[in-house]
């Protein structure tokens, strides 16, 4: 394989474990726990910026032609665990603005408008991220230490996103199939009688928002620390759609089912247009991505919404359903005592 090939091959790679990152977490948020999370990207954003400025150096060492808040120059990966804690605080108080009290539709407009002013906030207020030409020359974790070429450097970093990937599977998978899991899909299917089997929906609802925004948190710092730059035009609001789209393609609430839909939608239908023929004006082939993505989309709406590989449904033995059946009513139920009109 030739130099440039590995260079594609290995940057191709870098670019769908971030996008599988950021997918998963979205679909513990939309497709786990029922939140219209129009304000995803936020998160990647959050992420980068955190590693960013986490592995800089003060702003004096680089000239001064960038400003920004921090630079502490953190060897990895604090860098990286640092994004994925900030990126879990930050949806916090997003979710108690947009979640406590607003449900659907409502829900959707609140955090597309949270959104909206998070990059205007970034665009145009040059001393927190230097404003609309972002942060730049980051430096590549581990690369002064391991002191390899280019080339043996891309690979080394695809193993480190493959590792992170396991972990953000194995996490995902945990919560997925674990009781929170089910009270999350509870939540989803019908809050209300959730809420009748002592589930807090508030709580579980923040939850799944702290989780989804860490993994997104850790897609954009797994991003930021492999190209070294980052800026607000990186993460407009209709980023989330094409995670949106490789979720509902792949299939909701199934991790294997995201996998497929990420290989299909960002690397698949998006690369495939850049090897089109230069054909009208410039931007074309860009908007032809989109195009491409959003037709894709309306179609799977309409002839196959459970996607290609649907949520699994979780079955139990009669022997399990019966057992639930007498939890939850020796719950409910009050136990008489043998003292008549008394009840414990």
């Amino acid at each position: 394989m030739s130099t440039a090939m590995q260079f594609y091959v290995s940057t191709l790679l870098v670019y769908t474990g971030v996008w599988l990152l950021g997918a998963w977490g979205l679909n513990l948020q939309f497709g786990t726990a029922g939140l219209l999370s129009f304000a995803f990207i936020v998160f990647q954003a959050v992420g980068a910026y955190t590693a960013a400025v986490l592995a800089l150096g003060p702003q004096t060492d680089n000239g001064g032609f960038q400003h920004y808040i921090g630079g502490y120059d953190l060897p990895f990966p604090l860098p990286l665990l640092g994004a994925i804690v900030v990126g879990a605080a930050f949806a916090i108080p997003i979710g108690l603005v947009a979640l406590r009290r607003l449900r659907s539709d409502y829900q959707a407009v609140a955090l597309l408008v949270i959104s909206i002013i998070a990059t205007n906030v970034a665009t145009n207020e040059p001393r927190l991220f230097n404003g609309a030409t972002g942060i730049a020359l980051v430096p590549k974790p581990l690369a002064s230490w391991l002191g390899v070429d280019l080339i043996t450097y891309q690979w080394i970093y695809v193993g480190l996103v493959v590792v992170v990937c396991l972990l953000a599977y194995f996490v995902v998978h945990r919560i997925t199939h674990s009781p929170l899991g089910r009270a999350m899909r509870a939540m989803r299917d019908n809050e209300y009688a959730a809420a009748s089997l002592a589930k807090n929906v508030i709580v579980l609802r923040i939850l799944a928002f702290m989780i989804g925004g860490a993994l997104g948190a850790a897609s954009g710092a797994i991003l930021v620390l492999f190209i070294g730059t980052w800026a607000p035009s990186s993460w407009f609001y209709p980023e989330t759609f094409v995670f949106l789209a490789a979720i509902i393609i792949g299939g909701t609430n199934n991790s294997l089912g995201i996998f497929v839909g990420v290989l299909l939608v960002p690397i698949g239908f998006a690369e495939s247009t850049r090897f089109l023929p230069s054909i009208g004006h410039p931007g074309l082939i860009d908007a032809l991505q989109w195009i491409a993505i959003g037709f894709l989309f309306l179609i799977f709406l309409w002839f196959r919404p459970q996607g290609i590989l649907p949520e699994r449904k979780h079955r139990y033995s009669s022997e399990g359903k019966l057992l639930t059946v007498m939890q939850l009513v020796s719950r409910r139920l009050p136990i008489r005592s043998k003292v008549k009109g008394q009840a414990t």
